[in-house]
């Protein structure tokens, strides 16, 4: 069975929340969806799901945006091009920084888990 997130969960899973409020920025997952024809997601009784398979593309486009400071411009050039292409020029790639800082926060929410399930 395939997993769904809703909006409010992905943009809490992005640590995407507005500066002054601290809710979850929804509205920058909405202008994400104009702004990229990669990101579809599933509407469910007029709510927005998410599935793995567009997770992870939003990640990357977070982590290219947000982390990289990438204009929307470059990271659609990006998305449409071979990112793996990219790769066999730069051992230090996009693609290769993408990975490591996904790995590093699935790391901490394992660590973090576990800290749970000690106490």
């Amino acid at each position: 069975m395939v997993k769904l997130i809703n909006i409010t969960e992905l943009a809490n899973e992005l640590d995407l929340k507005s500066s002054k409020t601290n809710k979850p920025s929804n509205y920058t997952l909405r202008y994400w969806e104009k702004e990229f024809k990669q990101i579809k997601p599933i509407f469910l009784k007029k709510r927005r799901y998410y599935p793995e398979k567009q997770i992870n593309i939003i990640r990357l486009i977070k982590f290219l945006l947000k982390d990289k400071g990438m204009t929307i411009k470059g990271v659609k050039n990006i998305l449409k091009s071979d990112i793996n292409t990219l790769d066999d020029y730069n051992s230090y790639s996009l693609k290769a920084d993408y990975h490591k800082d996904n790995l590093m926060n699935k790391s901490k929410k394992i660590l973090e888990r576990i800290k749970k399930l000690k106490k």
